[in-house]
């Protein structure tokens, strides 16, 4: 019995640290860290934002394997932490995140919606390619714009509308800084760089990622200056248009993928 019990756990623990290691291990995996970990989770993320994340982790592990899961864990922590930077100053100009900066399940499927589409296409047809640089460039894309976004928000000297390049206040819809541009397009490139280390994506891979993410973070800004607070867009609010964003990123690097060549 201790034998087979043995045989079992080493079978278990070498699947895990494959690519793509199949529903059954990713939920396993999954399970045990939100499990572990549910007490540093509650910090980032509502008590239904922590089950929405428990599917989307179980998907992602399931399909994308630890280069995967890890690429999205890094994204909370980044996403997070980006988001609490001068927080009392944000929160006193009535611009800071909602709930400071904890995700309910709305804004985990405006980050998630487009990995968790690509991770389950991945398991439904058994094959990564192309859905993992569209997974990949979802989370560049969303990383990049929370990073622009809020230190945008933090350190913006001088807000343009995206639109028209008028001078507008910091946290405007569509509103951009070059501090907040800048900082956006070196998360690009570095998140990027660091899913091609990780062996997510190739250096090629790589490129196509960032160029994606910054395409649809910058379709993003000008979403949110032309509908954005428009009569009649009500139903366009900043998870909707994350979820477009992400999207169009993931479209974007899928079809300029050679792996469709």
């Amino acid at each position: 019995m201790h034998a087979s019990l043995s045989s079992s756990l080493k079978e278990v623990l070498a699947g895990a640290a494959t690519s793509s290691p199949g529903l059954f291990t990713g939920l396993l995996v999954n399970s045990t860290v939100f499990l572990l970990g549910i007490q540093i989770l509650l910090k980032g993320l509502t008590p239904a934002g922590v089950a929405h994340s428990w599917a989307l982790g179980t998907a992602v592990y399931s399909a994308f394997g630890p280069g995967g899961y890890a690429m999205v864990c890094l994204y909370f922590i980044l996403g997070s932490l980006v988001t609490k930077v001068k927080l009392a100053q944000k929160q006193k100009e009535g611009i800071a995140e909602a709930r400071s900066g904890r995700r309910q399940p709305g804004s985990v499927w405006g980050s998630g919606l487009a990995g968790m589409l690509c991770a389950l296409t991945a398991l439904t047809t058994g094959t990564t390619a192309p859905w993992q640089i569209g997974f990949v460039a979802s989370f560049v894309s969303k990383l990049s714009d929370t990073v622009s976004s809020e230190i945008g928000k933090a350190y913006g000297q001088t807000t343009y509308l995206v639109t028209t390049l008028k001078r507008v206040p910091r946290g405007t819809e569509g509103a951009i800084s070059a501090e907040g541009t800048l900082a956006g397009i070196g998360a690009a490139l570095g998140f990027a760089a660091l899913a091609a280390i990780i062996g997510q994506v190739t250096w090629q891979g790589a490129g196509i990622v960032a160029a994606s993410a910054i395409v649809a973070n910058l379709f993003e800004s000008f979403l949110g200056a032309v509908l954005q607070g428009q009569e009649g867009s009500e139903w366009l609010s900043n998870d909707v248009v994350n979820m477009i964003q992400i999207c169009l990123a993931a479209a974007l690097a899928i079809a300029w993928s050679p792996a469709l060549g």
